[in-house]
């Protein structure tokens, strides 16, 4: 690579502070070899913007701070993108937004409107224009090279380790806010709220299947044991559409992308569809009485038992 290539992360934050996907975003760009600056677009989010000028590896924070970027409208933040890597000064080779709900919103619009492949789920930086991403539900991995003059893509954040938070210096520049789009308007917005971590960011998750048979027993038997780890709860999509669960704790993949440091499947048989949510986990402990199940062939401790004998027993024991 050039010494001019660059890469632009276009960093998720709440205009405070800057979330954890954005860590890992950063980490990826780093591995393209390309200076690495990132992009702050919001509203009165000079605190974010600090925020990401202290990430390590980071050279240069573009704040874009207008009322039309306040809640991240898509038609909007694509507008802001383009016109700093339609710059041709600017020198930008990479794009990266994280694989979230919000950065697979903007990308395919930034794609499509520079005329450029998308590489959607990136796990691995090969090198600058080759990279890793699953396909088949994780059980094969593509190696894709682009010859697209910017590389633009969604990063799977559980791929990649995060940025140090803290740490770096990096200049903060004030850039023009692109005008509002016109085409969406914010109407409002609904928020769960929950004592427990994020499921996307929890350290330990307690996730439960169709074999807990209603959302009372669902409760029950987990929330004790969720509560003593100090886990988030997760559930199957068996479990989600039967009712168990709320749709927000869904992990696979049509769910939530997770890789926790430990994570605990309950009645959860392994379909390919979960196991591409989870299968990242750093330690995996299934409790399934099918000795058959497909969770146990990634599971690092598989428990062949009663689910609603063993977790109250494990319950006790903690």
């Amino acid at each position: 690579m050039t010494a001019l290539a660059k890469a632009l992360v276009v960093a998720e934050h709440n205009n405070a502070s800057i979330k954890a996907a954005t860590l890992n975003t950063v980490t990826a760009a780093l591995a393209t070899g390309t200076e690495v600056h990132v992009l702050v677009a919001g509203h009165n989010a000079a605190a974010a913007a600090a925020a990401a000028a202290q990430i390590v590896g980071v050279t240069k924070v573009l704040h874009a701070d207008s009322a039309q970027l306040a809640d991240g409208l898509a038609e909007n933040m694509a507008a802001q993108v383009l016109a700093l890597v339609q710059d041709g000064a600017a020198g930008y080779t990479h794009v990266l937004f994280p694989a979230t709900a919000a950065g697979k919103n903007v990308a395919p619009r930034v794609a499509a409107l520079l005329d450029v492949a998308q590489l959607s789920d990136v796990t691995r930086v090969v090198s600058a224009d080759t990279f890793e991403r699953p396909i088949y539900a994780g059980n094969a991995i593509a190696t894709v090279q682009s010859t697209d003059a910017i590389k633009l893509m969604t990063v799977r954040t559980t791929g990649f380790d995060a940025a140090a938070a803290s740490g770096g210096a990096a200049a903060v520049e004030v850039v023009t806010a692109a005008a509002d789009s016109g085409k969406s308007s914010f109407v409002g917005r609904e928020v769960t709220k929950s004592d427990r971590p994020e499921l996307t960011a929890a350290k330990i998750i307690v996730s439960g299947g169709r074999a807990l048979g209603s959302n009372d027993k669902f409760m029950q038997v987990l929330t004790p044991l969720a509560d003593k780890l100090g886990a988030a709860l997760g559930a199957s999509r068996a479990a989600v559409d039967a009712g168990y669960a709320p749709n927000d704790w869904q992990v696979g993949q049509t769910g939530k992308i997770v890789a926790p440091q430990l994570y605990i499947a309950c009645g959860i048989s392994g379909a390919i569809q979960h196991l591409a949510g989870m299968k990242d986990s750093k330690v995996i402990v299934a409790i399934n009485k099918d000795a058959e199940a497909p969770i146990f062939s990634v599971a690092d401790y598989g428990l062949e038992a009663d689910l609603f004998v063993a977790v109250p027993e494990l319950v006790q024991s903690l």
